[in-house]
């Protein structure tokens, strides 16, 4: 083109005003532009120099190393031959991540650095020998930032050995050193047991109540009317020489009595054989609010127990029941302790939360058992040992056991019971089905539920307050490993 003004022409064939460029020489791969350290020097890091907590300082600059250009000099290298002492210790603790997180640092960048993980051959890189900054020894590799603390407890439980166990304030699982047969080992165990909030303590025996069953005021009002019956059947026979209606008296009030009598003795029978015969719910299929009950296989949390004698470990429920028998002139085991019976005289009883795997739809459900949640039992218990003035001695483990409960040993007939569920063991329980963010839940329900009369085996109606958990005796039947 005949113009005055320079110009030349493109790859593509068009032409543009002005001289060619010059091509410029390409930097070495040895260095990037995106490196955040430039020269060494920390004011010009920008955010990766904050984000590990590097202090500006003003650093001396010693210059170029030889006749190498400066550019070519890789930020690891300028961090071990310039500056201070004080910061290039500092540097040289963190250059090793950043030459390996950034992009286009070379071997020789890591060579030169204090350390590091691995060079480009897959070996690790060797330390300077010869002085740095002042005579400084290089340092050994260290974490950037603190170490991060223990984190607390989340609320949510796991099975497996490894977080399982007593835990400590901080969250973290006890670990504890010494023979666990120690009495002072039981006691701790006892005194953690008692004071966790995660296990609910039930001190109280599950036996049939007539009180609980009926209102007191019907109570009363039938009491009431017998005496009523029996001072109008007595002053009719006095005066007309009449004694039917104290006949009917006496024959109404035997049934009631007879019939208070047996429920006394197998109401909780009775009360089994409704849980028994409640049908299952399909997990699948209930709704949120139903009461239902669900039979399936128990899995342990992150607090198991052990059983108080026998030491039965990952359980989820125990109970541990020592029982007097009363003679004529023997102590009373309890202030409701009547002669010619068995009375209760210690009982340890715990809960704690677990899951439990429904056999109808597989699903898993959380069981809120734990912290203080109102459960009422039907644990079969065995026998472990009865004890009599003949043959107390022979048995150490129980006189160990009394011992460290404080509990006397003298000429007395007593009787061992304990029962547990462990992990493994199929239970049913019964209870409101819950959902809460994609979490299956059975709690308890906010009322007593009501058995009903039983007419066939003339059982009296009964209340299950809280969660109803039904097991077994499991003391002789394998469970299912889980």
């Amino acid at each position: 083109m005949g113009s005055r003004f320079a110009s030349h022409q493109l790859s593509n064939g068009l032409y543009v005003s002005g001289r060619p460029e010059q091509p410029k020489e390409k930097a070495p791969t040895i260095c990037s532009t995106v490196m955040p350290y430039t020269g060494g020097d920390i004011k010009k890091s920008g955010e990766l120099g904050k984000m590990f907590d590097l202090h500006v300082e003003k650093s001396r600059k010693s210059g170029p190393l030889g006749n190498a250009p400066s550019r070519n000099t890789s930020f690891g290298g300028a961090a071990s031959n310039s500056g201070p002492v004080s910061n290039a210790g500092g540097r040289s603790n963190y250059s090793g991540s950043l030459s390996s997180s950034v992009p286009g640092a070379g071997g020789s960048a890591r060579a030169k650095s204090n350390s590091g993980p691995l060079n480009k051959h897959g070996e690790p890189t060797k330390r300077s020998s010869g002085p740095q900054s002042g005579g400084v020894t290089p340092m050994a590799r260290q974490n950037s930032g603190p170490l991060p603390p223990v984190l607390p407890t989340t609320g949510l439980i796991t099975s497996g050995p490894i977080s399982s166990g007593p835990l400590n304030s901080s969250g973290a699982p006890r670990k504890v050193s010494g023979p666990l047969d120690s009495a002072a080992s039981m006691k701790m165990r006892a005194t953690s047991f008692a004071h966790n909030q995660a296990v609910t303590n039930l001190n109280t025996e599950d036996g049939y109540s007539i009180q609980g069953s009926f209102p007191k005021p019907i109570l009363w009002a039938v009491i009431l009317l017998f005496v009523m019956g029996f001072i109008s059947g007595g002053f009719i026979l006095g005066a007309v020489h009449n004694a039917i209606l104290l006949i009917v008296v006496v024959v109404i009030f035997g049934f009631v009595a007879a019939l208070l009598i047996w429920n006394a003795c197998w109401g909780r029978r009775g009360a089994i054989g409704f849980v028994n015969c409640y049908p299952d719910a399909d997990l699948r299929t209930a709704k949120d609010g139903q009461y239902v009950k669900v039979t399936g296989v128990v899995t342990c949390g992150n607090f198991p127990l052990e059983s108080s004698f026998q030491r039965v470990p990952r359980c989820v429920y125990t109970s541990t029941s020592l029982y007097e028998y009363r003679g004529w002139d023997s102590k009373a085991a309890n202030t409701e302790h009547r002669r010619f019976t068995w009375g209760l005289r210690s009982m340890e009883r715990h809960a704690v939360d677990f899951y439990i795997s429904d056999f109808q739809s597989g699903l898993r459900a959380l069981v809120k058992t734990g912290y203080g949640a109102r459960v009422t039992p039907y644990v079969d218990e065995s026998v472990i040992i009865d004890i009599n003035p003949d043959n107390k001695d022979m048995s150490p483990e129980f006189l160990r056991w009394l011992r460290e409960r404080n509990l006397s040993s003298d000429d007395r007939t007593m009787r061992l019971k304990e029962g547990y569920i462990k992990e493994g063991s199929t239970v049913s329980v019964m209870g409101v089905v819950q959902r809460n963010d994609n979490v299956l839940m059975i709690v308890p329900p906010s009322e007593p539920i009501s058995t009903g009369c039983q007419w066939a085996k003339c059982v009296l109606p009964s209340n299950l307050d809280g969660l109803v958990l039904r097991c077994e005796d499991t003391s002789n039947i394998d469970v299912i490993p889980v």
